[in-house]
């Protein structure tokens, strides 16, 4: 069953947040995974607050998803992230292939 990794971020360090960027597309590569969605534009429909940038990246399993975000090679990618971006990080079970 697929498992997608929902990011809602805010820039604060731009040159930081490229290299971010770079490092982690790396990583999810090397753990199976793709983006879905990479901070095209959103717009809130209901509720609230107003949307930030948003991130969804799809993986074949948790367990894998899981596994990328606990590596050793997404951790050099975390360390750039906590000056790069603010970040709400959700991960999300898919629905079953039926």
């Amino acid at each position: 069953m697929p498992a997608y990794v929902i990011s809602e971020v805010e820039a604060r360090d731009q040159a930081a947040m490229e290299a971010y960027r770079s490092l982690a597309a790396q990583t999810i590569a090397q753990y199976g995974g793709r983006y879905l969605v990479r901070g095209g534009a959103a717009a809130v429909v209901e509720g609230g607050p107003p949307a930030k940038t948003i991130i969804i990246v799809e993986f074949p399993t948790m367990a894998r998803a899981r596994e990328w975000y606990a590596s050793a090679e997404y951790a050099e990618a975390l360390k750039l992230r906590q000056t790069a971006l603010e970040r709400r990080l959700m991960f999300v079970d898919g629905v079953p292939e039926t």
